[in-house]
């Protein structure tokens, strides 16, 4: 079976509005002819819906939220639903980012309830795990991820899982310059395609989309790429690069 090859950008919290319409629009004219990869951006909430009309007409670039809230509606101050990120005409929500995990005390059950909006709002989702360095230094890398896997998304069915694409994230070699190598990053989108085969079957760990997430660039992506189990990468500081960006969709 053939998969998706796939090369999503995650812009975090950067650019201002003049600087995200001038990366999209280089983004999205320069890929124009790249129909066999599917690209998908994360832009901050202020600039997603300039960001969707910009790239609509455009079956193979799709727009995607950063997070969603677990909340469908109501008194909830700053939080953005799925149902009004799908409004806008977003296709995606990141959700689980190592980031939020950390630093936003994200819970699995939080996780939870922002896939279930997200797939009854009709979004797709890229679903992150990955491990802390610490956690790969004593050797429970494999049971952390397992867990992240496990706890969310045994909550939801093959049809679900049709619409969730996995990254894998290394925490410890995102914004650190450091990158797992490639037998590291094949072995773990491995371990991950086989947890999904445990859980749900072989046909859904075959189908399923597995990115790889750790400071992902131009020089190492065709390597990385190359490994049988990474269909792609979700790209971080890289994809605030248009040219750099647009070399690692070609490194396929």
């Amino acid at each position: 079976m053939s998969r998706k090859k796939i090369v999503a950008g995650n812009w975090k919290m950067n650019t201002d509005y003049n600087e995200a319409m001038a990366l999209i629009t280089n983004v999205f004219n320069a890929s124009k002819t790249l129909i066999n990869v599917e690209k998908i951006i994360f832009p901050p909430f202020p600039f997603l819906q300039s960001a969707c009309e910009i790239t609509k007409n455009e079956t193979s670039f799709f727009i995607g939220a950063q997070n969603c809230s677990e909340h469908l509606s109501g008194a909830y101050t700053g939080e953005v639903s799925a149902n009004m990120i799908n409004s806008i005409g977003c296709s995606y929500v990141l959700i689980g980012h190592s980031e939020r995990r950390l630093f936003f005390k994200e819970t699995d059950d939080q996780l939870i309830l922002k896939i279930k909006h997200a797939l009854n709002h009709n979004l797709r989702i890229v679903y992150c795990v990955g491990e802390q360095l610490d956690e790969r230094k004593n050797a429970s890398h494999f049971d952390v991820v397992r867990a992240q896997l496990e706890n969310v998304l045994n909550n939801f069915n093959e049809l679900d899982l049709e619409k969730i694409h996995i990254a894998y994230e290394p925490v410890w070699a995102i914004g650190t310059g450091e990158t797992a190598t490639p037998d590291q990053a094949q072995e773990m989108h491995a371990y991950i395609r086989g947890v999904i085969n445990k859980n749900f079957s072989a046909e859904a760990a075959e189908k399923i989309n597995i990115l790889y997430g750790g400071s992902c660039n131009s020089k190492n992506a065709k390597e990385l790429f190359s490994c049988n189990d990474i269909d792609g990468g979700l790209i971080g500081g890289a994809s605030l690069k248009a040219d750099e960006f647009c070399k690692i969709m070609l490194s396929f």
